[in-house]
C-alpha cells in the first residue's frame, strides 16, 4: 500500500485491476477543508490519461512491476520472440504488445519488458539506435540555402527525415522515442 502522500513522478498503482502510472500530482491545501492530492494518471496498459484526486493520507495498492532485461531473437511469423538473459527463457509477443516500437526493432537488440502478475505491460527500447541506411535519394548539391532533409529508409523499414548529405550504406542515430535524426555513426 502507498499513501497519496508518497505520491510522485513514475509512481505505479493499481486500481480497479489495472496499473496506472502517476504522471503530474499536486498537494493541495485548502484554507478551509482538509488536504486533497491532484494528479494526472496514465493507464499503462491502454495508454489513457485521467485527472483524479485522492484524499491526503488515502492508501492505494502500489503495483509491483519487474524489469527484465530481454534480447530480441527472432520473428516466428506474426509473434516476435524475446530470450530473458539471466533465466534464457522465451516470451513470445505480439505486434499489438508492441505497437509501435516495431519501428524500431531488430534482432540481437536487448530491451526491457515490465511485466505485472506476469503479463507483459510495456517493453521499452534504447532511447537511440544505430541503423543503417537501405534506400534515399542522393542529395544534388545547393538545393537549398539553408539546409533541408529528406526521406530514408533504415534496416528496419522504417522511414526516417535526415539531412541531405546521408547516402546509401551510412550508420545514422535515430531517436526510438520520436523517430527523428540525431547524427552519423
Amino acid at each position: 500500500m502507498i499513501s497519496s502522500n508518497d505520491f510522485r513522478s513514475g509512481v505505479t498503482i493499481e486500481i480497479d485491476g489495472s496499473v496506472w502510472r502517476v504522471v503530474e500530482f499536486l498537494h493541495v491545501k485548502p484554507g478551509k477543508g482538509s488536504a486533497f492530492v491532484r494528479t494526472k494518471l496514465k493507464n499503462v496498459q491502454s495508454g489513457s490519461v485521467v485527472e483524479r484526486t485522492f484524499r491526503a493520507g488515502e492508501n492505494m495498492p502500489q503495483a509491483t512491476i519487474e524489469k527484465r532485461t530481454m534480447q530480441h531473437t527472432y520473428k516466428e511469423g506474426e509473434q516476435y520472440v524475446f530470450m530473458d538473459m539471466e533465466t534464457f527463457e522465451e516470451v513470445s509477443l505480439t505486434p499489438e504488445q508492441l505497437g509501435d516500437r516495431t519501428r524500431f526493432l531488430k534482432e540481437g537488440m536487448e530491451v526491457n519488458i515490465l511485466f505485472w502478475n506476469d503479463r507483459v505491460l510495456e517493453v521499452e527500447l534504447p532511447t537511440s539506435i544505430i541503423l543503417e541506411v537501405t534506400q534515399t535519394d542522393p542529395g544534388v548539391k545547393g538545393d537549398t540555402a539553408t539546409g533541408g532533409s529528406k526521406p530514408a529508409i533504415v534496416e528496419t523499414g522504417t522511414q526516417v527525415m535526415v539531412p541531405l548529405f546521408i547516402s546509401i550504406g551510412e550508420h545514422i542515430k535515430v531517436d526510438t522515442r520520436d523517430g527523428s535524426y540525431l547524427g552519423r555513426e
